[in-house]
């Protein structure tokens, strides 16, 4: 089932919005006001949550709340990978969450946080221990990411990929499960009070073992997506029918994001769309398709 839907992902990376196209992140506020608007026409009891910002930065919190984007949310959340990506310590996270509690009445969830077995298995071993006792308890949600590596043959979600030297390349190993479906050491250390977030492409093959991973490891929380560009391909709603069907034993955070190039101010995925009401309208298919059909 579906208990909550996110608002975009990274809204302030450049990875995942174009901010020289929205310089001061109006249209993306425009857009999310109007989907989240949407949503609460049909399922007004969702709680709706504000995408992941990394980095976690308050005074992006600020511009969001003057700009009245937080009025139409429950909580907010954030991503952090300090011992990949992030200019902190791990043992910096109870302050990065009080930074944003500081500028904010909302929950704070933690909607991506993982480590990396790009130098070595035992750094993962000792961030997915650290990470739990530092946020469970902190944090309402908290969701390792992720599940499993990225096969290698397929391209990380980011703007300049190779270009970024080694913090490309390390998108390829956060996960707990091997490409080749063997565990890492760290699994054994999972604490299933943490939620997994998995990203599925399009029509992955990996989604039946997904399944069957959250059922062994006792999850009941998962993060997933629907993919707004997806949903323009040809036989997309099959696709996402199955997706949503295998996973409707969890209790689903479901991620709405990614613009159709064929509709954003630029043929890419961080594009603002040209008519911010096509978001609403892809957000308001999602949810009479998954949660008001899911209740028939």
């Amino acid at each position: 089932m579906i208990e909550a839907i996110k608002l975009w992902n990274e809204p302030n990376n450049m990875s995942h919005w174009d901010f020289e196209l929205d310089p001061d992140w109006s249209e993306f506020a425009t857009m999310i006001s109007l989907g989240a608007g949407a949503i609460r026409q049909l399922a007004p009891r969702m709680p709706l949550v504000m995408g992941g910002i990394s980095p976690i930065d308050p005074i992006f919190i600020q511009h969001l709340q003057a700009l009245g984007t937080l009025d139409y949310v429950d909580a907010v959340a954030v991503h952090g990978f300090p011992l990949d990506w992030n200019h902190w310590k791990i043992d910096d996270w109870p302050a990065k969450l009080a930074e944003i509690r500081a500028v904010t009445h909302l929950p704070v969830w933690v909607t991506e946080v993982g480590v990396s077995t790009f130098g070595a298995d035992e750094v993962q071993v000792f961030g997915i221990q650290r990470t739990a006792e530092l946020l469970l308890g902190r944090a309402e949600r908290v969701f390792w990411y992720s599940l499993f590596d990225l096969p290698p043959t397929w391209e990380a979600t980011t703007r300049h990929k190779e270009s970024e030297g080694s913090s490309y390349y390390r998108h390829f190993y956060m996960g707990l499960i091997r490409a080749d479906g063997s565990p890492k050491p760290a699994l054994e250390y999972f604490d299933r009070r943490m939620g997994l977030c998995q990203w599925f492409h399009f029509e992955d093959h990996r989604l039946d073992e997904a399944v069957h991973w959250f059922r062994k490891l006792g999850v009941r929380s998962i993060r997933t997506g629907i993919s707004w560009a997806d949903w323009h391909r040809p036989n997309a709603v099959a696709w996402f029918d199955r997706q949503m069907a295998a996973l409707a034993e969890f209790d689903i955070t479901l991620t709405l994001c990614f613009t159709p190039p064929s509709i954003g101010r630029r043929p890419h995925h961080t594009s603002p769309p040209n008519d911010p009401q096509e978001f609403a309208t892809f957000a308001r298919q999602v949810v009479e398709r998954y949660v008001l059909g899911a209740q028939r």
